[in-house]
């Protein structure tokens, strides 16, 4: 038996093929196109065991992707492959619909021939789980109720639109050709791993080398926080016990703003890196021009995989901030070997 897991070598699909293999014996054939964000550094604990195949490629080579599903005769395909980051889509769309929407098409239907072939028993067992966001759902105000599972979509940015419109590829594959299929749509992840880009990696890595911490807008944007262990937990938790054809909001019940995010951070930085004048990391914080369509508040409500499925989030985002700033300090070489001129040249571009 095993499993293929696209976008591997990224920040959650990293961090779901280590839990897997930690936890269980069954296979996994980990897929990646090695994209700036993608890091087989990620993996390199995993590397030399027996039940761990790495391939470098992409999950729009149909040709590639059959022959993987041949070879490995996989029982379930986890699908994280897709670009993730918003800022990127709005300067350059073009690569989230090749991954996202023409990506995911490919990936189904490559999934739609195998399972075609594949004997009774066999197709009782095989699962293509799809990892989405809450993003596809749009923007809450303040007094709204989290985002269910039966929320419209109203994607506002050219990355939630790719991703809603691959959801609604996989719902399709699942209702015309009878494809078993779960979703899953989760609200903001952080933790080990996380490419420098994204909020939590980004501002603790400017507070370390005395930079400004940028802050769009006011600061006051929300977002439900979920630690991405947690979120690979419920990952598994659907794949094994998931109604197929469903959708399951992951989401960490930890609703902070942006600026809220900034504070916890400089606060344990304070504590467990504190300067040497004994200034406090919050000086470092700047505000900067809002980004265009940024949503004011997502949130998930997570009870349907809670109340069906008996998933919860072990971590609070006291506990889960704390863990995933020490990993930082303590893992600074994977920060200098990640910060690329790529990298280098987006962070001038968005936030100089």
């Amino acid at each position: 038996m095993s499993i293929i897991v696209t976008g591997a070598a990224g920040f959650i699909g990293s961090n779901f093929v280590l839990n897997w293999l930690n936890n269980n014996n069954e296979k996994v054939v980990a897929l990646d196109k090695l994209t700036y964000a993608g890091n087989l550094e990620n993996l390199k604990s995993v590397e030399t065991k027996p039940n761990y195949v790495f391939v470098q490629g992409d999950i729009g080579d149909s040709k590639l992707i059959a022959e993987i599903f041949q070879e490995h005769q996989p029982r379930a395909v986890v699908n994280f492959a897709a670009e993730s980051h918003v800022d990127r889509s709005i300067h350059g769309p073009d690569d989230f619909m090749q991954t996202n929407i023409i990506g995911t098409y490919r990936l189904l239907d490559e999934a739609r021939s195998f399972f075609n072939a594949l004997n009774e028993d066999a197709k009782k067992q095989f699962r293509f789980l799809h990892v989405s966001t809450d993003e596809v759902y749009g923007t809450l105000s303040s007094t709204d109720p989290a985002f269910k599972e039966t929320n419209q979509y109203e994607p506002n940015s050219p990355y939630s639109a790719s991703k809603a419109a691959s959801d609604h590829l996989v719902r399709a594959w699942h209702h015309t050709y009878g494809l078993p299929v779960l979703t899953t749509n989760c609200s903001n992840n952080y933790g080990p791993f996380h490419f420098p880009e994204k909020l939590i990696p980004l501002c603790i890595l400017k507070a370390l080398q005395g930079q400004d911490l940028p802050i769009y807008g006011d600061g006051q944007q929300i977002r439900d926080w979920l630690y991405v262990v947690d979120h690979c937990r419920g990952i598994t938790t659907v794949l094994e016990k998931g109604v197929v054809g469903e959708t399951y909001n992951i989401g960490g019940w930890n609703e902070k703003t942006n600026l809220e995010v900034v504070h916890a951070l400089c606060d344990l930085l304070d504590e467990l890196k504190p300067l040497d004048d004994a200034r406090s990391y919050r000086e470092q914080i700047t505000f900067i021009k809002d980004r265009p369509g940024h949503d004011r508040r997502y949130a998930i409500d997570a009870t349907k995989i809670s109340n069906e499925l008996g998933w919860k989030p072990e971590e609070t985002f006291e506990t889960g901030i704390r863990k995933t700033v020490q990993w930082y300090l303590d893992n600074q070489d994977w920060v200098t070997r990640v910060q690329s001129g790529e990298y280098q040249h987006w962070l001038n571009k968005n936030y100089s």
